[in-house]
């Protein structure tokens, strides 16, 4: 495997996760890889995507408190 396909997902930005991933999507659509091979990249590809979702909850979260703390500061 790469050395990208070795870092750990949990120290990605989400722009490095979004980016690993479309590539894993490129690569599995070409659809000749070995099975072993392919499991391995949708396993990482699950997970890349999981980590992007948490970061975009955290993005939503922040939002949502900052508009709750600037309804609380209009009133």
């Amino acid at each position: 495997m790469t050395e990208q396909t070795q870092t750990d997902i949990s120290t990605l930005s989400y722009e490095q996760a979004r980016e690993e991933l479309v590539m894993i999507v490129k690569r599995l659509e070409t659809g000749n890889l070995p099975l072993e091979e392919s499991l391995a990249l949708w396993e990482r590809g699950e997970s890349l995507a999981d980590r992007c979702q948490a970061w975009l909850n955290g993005a939503r979260e922040r939002l949502d408190r900052a508009r709750a703390e600037s309804s609380d500061d209009e009133e």
